[in-house]
């Protein structure tokens, strides 16, 4: 048994010994990913051209639903005149088929606004999630470098967060961070006027004038025949 247990004991420390040199081997650098990503000014050029199309898109919006919201309007004014007791029944029976006509036309709209937010939305969001990749690989490409020239074997990102929203990294001495470093380098070329994108994104829809549902025609007083 004390045989045994001095095999066991030698070879644990023998794995210890011999994971030291690996260990000491690895050179391992930090960076905050989200500082980069955020202060490159590659990003606000891009966040720029992202917010100009959404602009151009919610402008496109607001109008269609502002026309919707026009003729649903006119439509309640329909109603209104087809209940108009000063006129004939027959001119009532001539009104009440108008405003149906109208609140088909109005379905019709509603639904084309709608599909129109839709298509939009997954434009902006593919355009964002393109932005995002594109700028994150030349990032990526600008540590890879740094590192390999100060001879970093591992380079881990302080900023990373858990599924749970919690920090990756508990605690980091910072004493080989390469943000800043990094940082200098990715901006070298900067234009001296960068676009302000510091202001929260208009989301498509948010600040478009409304538009209600199409308005039940049930209210208007049915022609005989009609019921």
């Amino acid at each position: 048994m004390k045989i045994f247990w001095r095999t066991i004991l030698s070879a644990v420390l023998l794995l210890a010994f011999t994971s030291v040199p690996a260990l000491a081997q690895s050179k391992i650098a930090t960076v905050d990913l989200k500082k980069l990503f955020d202060n490159y000014y590659k990003t606000k050029l891009a966040t720029a051209d992202v917010q100009e199309h959404e602009n151009e898109l919610d402008k496109t919006y607001a109008g269609m639903a502002a026309d919707f919201k026009k003729h649903s309007d006119d439509y309640q004014a329909m109603l209104e005149s087809a209940n108009d007791q000063a006129v004939s029944q027959d001119e009532r029976d001539r009104r009440r088929l108008a405003a149906d006509d109208e609140a088909k036309h109005l379905e019709d709209e509603k639904a084309a606004v709608e599909q129109y937010l839709r298509q939009a939305q997954v434009q902006i969001g593919d355009q964002r999630d393109r932005m995002r990749q594109n700028i994150l690989a030349e990032i990526k490409k600008f540590v890879s470098d740094k590192a390999k020239a100060e001879g970093d074997t591992i380079v881990i990102d302080t900023a990373a967060e858990t599924v749970n929203g919690t920090p990756t990294i508990v605690y980091s001495a910072g004493d080989n961070d390469l943000t800043d470093d990094v940082l200098k380098e990715m901006n070298a070329n900067a234009p001296p006027d960068l676009p302000d994108t510091s202001a929260t994104p208009v989301l498509l829809s948010t600040n478009s004038v409304p538009y209600t549902d199409v308005p039940d025609n049930s209210q208007a007083t049915p022609a005989p025949g009609m019921q």
